[in-house]
């Protein structure tokens, strides 16, 4: 009996140790984040005024890619949200812009749009959506199904597409829908609301919010790091007479979206980080058995980056207290589940390119691409060359749709047709460069700019011509605000940042892609790699 009581024991031992020890080789919870809209610069940019447990514990403690990019053009939000965790680019997982022309359809779709659901709280205008255009499964799905959907994901963000996408097809999302103020989802996922989010919602923290005046931070000439408060080149909003601080939230938001003025302002985030440490609690998350993955998006940063430009005072105070939320989130993983029990990584979906007319002010390039002439005399320039017709379906993305069955059905070689408008649009002013579908399909291109167009280029959904612009040149009349789209560095080049669970602190100046970040959590984790994904680990982290 001693025998056997002594073997017992010493398997019950054994037991609970092998469990620790299996417990103790993956995370309890994964944050992934992206913020909406960052350039790799504002790390350093603001460097001297982040707080020390924010952004500088990321870049000190953490593992820093200090020369990520993207790697295709077009660089918009749901393409950067879908190639962050499918590891492939939109050549592959078929997001190829926030919205696109469909040729079968003859319309453009919304990239997370989906006329098979509907909403669930928030307004029905809202609830139509779905991560089922995308057509690589995501690290967030292989992580559920390596552990037979044990693991729990949670997609959030202010935009349904930063939520969506990033929760993949097996997650759950929930996105902010200004109209009211709730966050919200849609029958793909449930048919009510949780309770959870239900309490939250009844809060009513967007009112509370904007029921405030947005100052900066610190004494205004503190901001060395942005242009004059009051100029001519960012937007107002509508009822102020300038774009300069102070903000009476209160009074402007009727005339600015209501409720929905919260995604203006940094008081987005922090809303943003509110209802995601509700879920995390709500749901439990990081407490079971396996490990659980939040996928956190932050959106204000972009909405404010559209408004107000890079070189802004509204930006630096925006990013100066998005840094205070980062120390928000870390301190309560720290309190909650423990230091080095959990994986975080940060990037963008996108950088931002400056204000042209900013450019132009200080005899810099830049310029603003005239769309409509563009238009008009593309038209002009097919009829006169090949008579009276419907030459063009859709003007988009800086893509051109050509009616492909008409010009079959005329008899005309679609490739010399796309080749001849090449060489027309070369006469503008702010075009550099045409690149046409018959070149993406039947060459390879291994770098430089048709690298990158190709790595955006997806043969069912793609136009007939892709149009790049000179290097700070948009697409519009100008002469405020900013956009990104493009494939310049200042489009390309974002955060990388791996803090936490099994990462060493260091970094690498080596050219690293975002498509890289999803294959290194699946080697980090031991789960199979998203279908699609055409990225590599990041050796510096995972060997």
């Amino acid at each position: 009996m001693k025998r056997t009581g002594i073997f017992t024991l010493a398997f019950t031992l054994v037991f609970f140790n092998l469990f620790a020890q299996n417990r103790a080789n993956k995370p309890k919870l994964i944050v992934g984040i992206v913020v909406d809209q960052m350039r790799q610069e504002y790390l350093h940019k603001y460097y001297d005024r982040y707080e020390e447990g924010g952004f500088k514990r990321l870049m000190n403690e953490g593992f820093m890619a200090k020369n990520g990019h993207y790697n295709y053009i077009p660089t918009y939000t749901g393409p950067g949200h879908a190639s962050v965790y499918t590891g492939a680019t939109p050549s592959t997982h078929g997001i190829i812009g926030n919205n696109w022309y469909v040729k079968e359809l003859g319309k453009s779709i919304y990239c997370a749009e989906d006329s098979t659901v509907s909403n669930v709280g928030g307004t029905a205008r809202s609830g139509e959506i779905s991560p089922r255009n995308l057509l690589s499964t995501t690290v967030t799905d292989e992580l559920r199904m390596a552990t037979n959907q044990r693991s729990k994901v949670v997609g959030v963000a202010i935009k349904d597409r930063g939520a969506s996408l990033p929760a993949g097809h097996l997650g759950d999302a929930y996105w902010y829908e200004g109209a009211n103020g709730e966050f919200m989802t849609s029958t793909y996922y449930y048919e009510s609301l949780p309770d959870w989010v239900k309490e939250f919602n009844e809060q009513n923290k967007p009112a509370s919010y904007l029921n405030q005046t947005w100052e900066t931070l610190y004494p205004g000439d503190t901001y060395i790091q942005s242009i004059a408060d009051d100029n001519d080149f960012e937007a107002a909003f509508s009822g102020k007479d300038t774009p300069s601080f102070p903000y009476d939230l209160a009074a402007l938001q009727e005339n600015n979206g209501g409720l929905g003025m919260i995604s203006s302002t940094p008081f987005g985030n922090s809303l943003t980080l509110d209802f995601a440490l509700a879920a995390l609690e709500g749901e439990k998350m990081g407490m079971g058995e396996e490990t659980d993955f939040l996928a956190l998006s932050f959106s204000s940063t972009d909405y404010v980056g559209h408004r107000f430009g890079p070189t802004s005072r509204e930006l630096e105070d925006t990013y100066l207290r998005l840094d205070q939320e980062i120390k928000r989130l870390l301190d309560y993983l720290d309190e909650n589940y423990g230091k080095g029990e959990y994986l975080v990584f940060l990037t963008a979906d996108h950088a931002v390119a400056d204000i042209p007319s900013l450019m132009q002010s200080m005899n810099m390039p830049g310029g603003y691409l005239n769309g409509g002439q563009v238009k008009s005399e593309t038209n002009d320039f097919l009829i006169k060359n090949y008579g009276p017709g419907e030459w063009v379906k859709n003007i988009s993305n800086d893509q051109i749709f050509l009616n492909e069955p008409y010009i079959l059905e005329k008899g005309i070689s679609l490739a010399d047709m796309e080749n001849a408008l090449a060489h027309f649009l070369l006469r503008f002013d702010g075009i550099k460069e045409i690149y046409t579908s018959s070149a993406m399909r039947n060459s390879f291109f291994a770098k430089g700019r048709p690298h990158l167009v190709q790595m955006g280029y997806n043969q069912k959904a793609s136009g007939n011509l892709m149009i790049i612009l000179e290097s700070s040149w948009l697409s519009g009349s100008g002469p405020t605000g900013t956009t990104h789209g493009s494939g310049y560095t200042y489009d390309t080049h974002v955060p990388i940042l791996f803090y936490g669970w099994n990462v060493k602190a260091g970094q690498t100046s080596r050219y690293i892609t975002i498509t890289d970040i999803a294959p290194t959590v699946s080697m980090l984790l031991d789960i199979k790699l998203p279908s699609g994904a055409t990225g590599q680990p990041i050796l510096e982290i995972t060997d």
